[in-house]
């Protein structure tokens, strides 16, 4: 079992160290061969530790930041002003060797730009995308898609990195040999779709690298028919929080259904089982932590506003993605597409 240390931006998010801390020791606890830095202000770091378990964790290191990013804070800023805080520290003991990966629930435009900034992109990637499994109709069958907002705007080139990088990921992590790429359009037939769309479909179908499945649409996305879906950054996070919303809202919806009456709350009781498992399939805490791929270093985007299991959920994702090298098979499939396009013989122009 290989040691990972992995950092922790303990002042990020909503509720900073009070969601940070606890969870970090409760995956202490289960996870043996993991170490973890908890980056922050010193003094309140240890008080929180201290208030949360009395034991002695040696595998838990507090690692002093003077400043703190702000949720609202903007990235440029973030990136000039605040070179001392939790964030970039954190980001920093990734870059010099010390953690093998980044953890934090902060601003998320800051963590893309300082991340980006001080791990640099890999060797033929453009741009670094944002990546995460979101649930399926399939029992314990998940889809990953990006890119969920680092990009707003993309050409044909990043779309394809991104297939790339998502069918990577998929094989290392769940061990599937020809992942089925799907490209989000607005239908299924050739003819539909803008030029964006198009010309990232033919450079796809013409890949020896890709697994192409073809267009799907957004009620494709949830049935299971592919194992990564690549879109832009702008429609990827419209999809991710108007599945975010749905959920909400369909919660209520229930809600309100099994506890309004008498034969609703004798329904609710013989439906326990059923819901269960419907909140564990589709708890959006058990899929918490988007992963910023395509830099020299793991980063894991956590909700801002995760509670102790959801940022549990994100250190683990972390955990995975360094144990399994996550970076360097992405550098290494890149660098061999990028040879393998460049040995091909070009046509003189007279």
């Amino acid at each position: 079992m290989k040691k990972v240390t992995i950092a922790i931006d303990a002042m990020g998010g909503d509720y900073g160290a009070a969601v940070t801390v606890p969870a970090a020791i409760a995956v202490l606890k289960k996870h043996k061969n993991l170490r973890l830095i908890l980056v922050g202000d010193e003094d309140f770091l240890e008080a929180q530790v201290k208030s949360h378990t009395k034991r002695s964790l040696r595998r838990l290191t507090i690692k002093h930041a003077s400043e703190q990013v702000a949720m609202d804070e903007l990235p440029s800023k973030a990136l000039r002003k605040k070179k001392d805080s939790s964030m970039r520290v954190a980001i920093n003991l990734v870059r010099d060797g010390i953690a093998r990966a980044c953890v934090s629930s902060g601003n998320t435009g800051a963590l893309m730009a300082t991340s980006r900034f001080v791990l640099k992109t890999l060797p033929g990637v453009d741009r670094p995308a944002l990546i995460s499994s979101l649930p399926t109709r399939i029992p314990h069958k998940g889809v990953y898609m990006l890119d969920l907002g680092a990009n707003i705007d993309s050409c044909a080139d990043h779309l394809y990195q991104f297939a790339i990088m998502g069918s990577v990921m998929t094989r290392a992590l769940h061990g599937i040999k020809k992942p089925k790429v799907g490209l989000l359009n607005i239908g299924e037939e050739e003819i539909k779709g803008n030029d964006l769309v198009k010309r990232t479909a033919q450079m796809l179908s013409e890949s020896k690298e890709i697994n192409f499945y073809g267009y799907i649409e957004g009620n494709d996305i949830f049935k299971g028919v592919v194992d990564v879906v690549v879109c832009d950054g702008f429609i990827g996070n419209i999809t991710l929080k108007s599945l975010e919303g749905l959920l909400k809202m369909v919660g209520s919806y229930a809600k309100k259904a099994f506890l309004g009456s008498f034969y609703g709350k004798f329904a609710t009781i013989i439906a326990i089982p059923m819901l269960k498992k419907l909140k564990t399939n589709l708890d959006p805490n058990k899929r918490n932590g988007a992963s910023l791929i395509g830099l020299k270093g793991v980063v894991i985007k956590s909700h801002g506003s995760a509670n102790v299991e959801a940022f549990k959920c994100a250190i683990e994702e972390a955990m995975l993605e360094a144990e399994n090298d996550v970076p360097r098979l992405i550098g290494d499939k890149v660098g061999k597409i990028l040879v393998e396009e460049s040995s091909i013989e070009q046509p003189i122009v007279r």
